[in-house]
């Protein structure tokens, strides 16, 4: 059984489709790359199954269990976790307290959250990803005051603390320097070699080729091929939409 599994995703704004019926699985510890040029619907892809979006029609199933147009705080806590195209953080909470309240996502509504004291399982779970992400130094610096490379790793950091089946990354090379991208490129390996799953959106092409061992593209909101990095490279459909050759 896949991980999770996609069928016919459609959604309508009016009378413009961004997604028609859209299918796709992902199996347990893959890391599957999702591209595609602006506005091919990958964004509202994820939109949708994490449940920012309703969709149209079509199915999302998360190890066999129906979660289609569930909102975004169950599929939270069914266990798909995801970073956004802009980061997502608490800017005036310290980096230890953004990776605290993310995880309690998963057990509580906000006021409950902000309010209720920290366990020690939590905290270790937190500074053992701030260590792992090379920024445990920063525990107790406010989040506004990081750089955007670090923002980008805390926003990371914050999508595992809920321990999730799937991870969902929007763009995470987007804007960071080249050195930035082999750290964020090398925890994403070190991680999926222990098991976790990732569904990765990006346009850098040279990282989404040697980072996935499988593509799917998206187009005007279909999709058009899926692949291995070498296949789709040599794909005259991925060539025709990026280029239009």
């Amino acid at each position: 059984m896949a991980l999770l599994e996609i069928r016919d995703l459609t959604k309508h704004f009016f009378r413009l489709s961004a997604l028609s019926r859209v299918s796709l699985s992902v199996e347990p510890g893959e890391l599957l790359g999702l591209i595609g040029p602006n506005g091919s619907g990958k964004t509202t892809l994820f939109n949708c199954v994490t449940g920012v979006l309703r969709p149209s029609a079509g199915q999302v199933f998360l190890r066999g269990e129906d979660i289609t147009g569930r909102s975004a705080d169950v599929v939270y806590r069914r266990g798909i976790a995801r970073t956004f195209q802009l980061i997502q953080l608490f800017p005036e909470m310290t980096v230890l307290d953004n990776m605290l309240v993310s995880g309690q996502e998963k057990t509580g509504r906000l006021f409950s959250r902000l309010l209720r004291r920290e366990g020690a399982e939590a905290t270790a779970r937190a500074l053992a990803l701030l260590e792992f992400l090379g920024i445990a130094g920063l525990r107790d610096n406010l989040a506004s005051n990081l750089s955007y490379g670090q923002q980008k790793l805390l926003d990371f950091g914050m999508a595992l603390m809920s321990e999730p089946q799937v991870i969902m990354l929007d763009e995470p090379m987007a804007g960071v320097n080249p050195t930035m991208i082999k750290n964020l490129v090398a925890h994403i390996l070190e991680l999926n070699a222990r098991g976790y799953t990732f569904v990765v959106i990006e346009h850098n092409m040279e990282v989404v080729m040697s980072l996935c061992r499988r593509i799917v593209v998206l187009s005007q909101g279909e999709r058009i091929a899926e692949g291995t990095p070498a296949e789709i490279a040599e794909n005259p459909l991925v060539l025709d939409a990026y280029f239009g050759r």
